[in-house]
C-alpha cells in the first residue's frame, strides 16, 4: 500500500506498527523506505528509536508520553522529531523539547478511535496553529470532506489514516483528497 501511496503523491508516511515483532517491523520499514527514497517521500516511524536510525528514514513520531529530546540526541538534527499534541500544553511541551513538528489530536470524532476526544475543533486548531512556531498536522477524524478546512485553520498539514486504511483503493483515496484539499 505505501508504494501505491507514494505514487499517488503522498510524501509523508508514517508507519505506526506496534503488534509485529522487531525483525518483521525493520524487514517492512526496509521495503517502505527504498519505495519512499523513490519518490522522495519522508517516512518516519512511530516512536522506536531502533528503528528510526534505519537507512532512508526521515526521522521519527514520539507518543506523548515520551520526550523528544530524547530522540533528538540519538537521531541527530538531519532526522526530524515529531510529537503527539493533545492541547496547547503539550505543544509548549514539544517546542521546550526541539520537537521539529507536532500532530494535534483529535480535531473531530475519529471512526476509528471512538469516543477519543475531547475533539479540539477548527478553532482550537486556529488558535493553536496560530499560537506556535511549530508546524501542526491536523489529525483525529480527518476526511476528504473536512481536510481542507484543518489547512485554512493553520494546519501546516493533515494526517489521514482510518479512511485511507479501509479504503479499497488506499491510492485513488489519496488523489481524491489532493485533489480536494488543492481545491480542483
Amino acid at each position: 500500500m505505501a508504494g501505491a501511496l507514494f505514487e499517488a503523491g503522498c510524501r509523508w508516511f508514517l508507519l505506526r506498527e506496534k503488534d509485529l515483532p522487531l525483525h518483521e517491523r525493520m524487514t517492512l520499514c526496509s521495503v517502505i523506505a527504498k519505495s519512499a527514497t523513490q519518490f522522495k517521500a519522508t517516512l518516519l516511524i512511530s516512536g522506536d528509536k531502533r528503528m528510526g536510525t534505519g537507512a532512508g528514514i526521515g526521522g521519527v513520531h514520539v507518543p506523548g508520553r515520551l520526550d523528544p529530546a530524547d530522540f533528538l540526541a540519538l537521531l541527530g538534527p538531519e532526522k526530524l522529531v515529531g510529537y503527539s499534541a493533545h492541547s496547547l500544553a503539550d505543544i509548549r511541551y514539544a517546542e521546550a523539547r526541539s520537537a521539529d513538528y507536532v500532530t494535534l489530536s483529535p480535531i473531530f470524532p475519529s471512526k476509528s478511535k471512538p469516543g477519543y476526544g475531547p475533539q479540539i475543533g477548527l478553532n482550537c486548531l486556529r488558535s493553536i496553529a496560530q499560537s506556535t512556531n511549530l508546524p501542526v498536522i491536523a489529525l483525529g477524524g480527518v476526511s476528504i470532506e473536512n481536510a481542507r478546512e484543518c489547512l485554512e485553520a493553520g494546519a501546516a498539514g493533515i494526517a489521514v489514516m482510518g479512511d485511507v486504511m479501509r479504503a479499497d483503493d488506499p491510492a485513488a483515496l489519496f488523489r481524491a483528497l489532493n485533489e480536494q484539499v488543492r481545491g480542483g
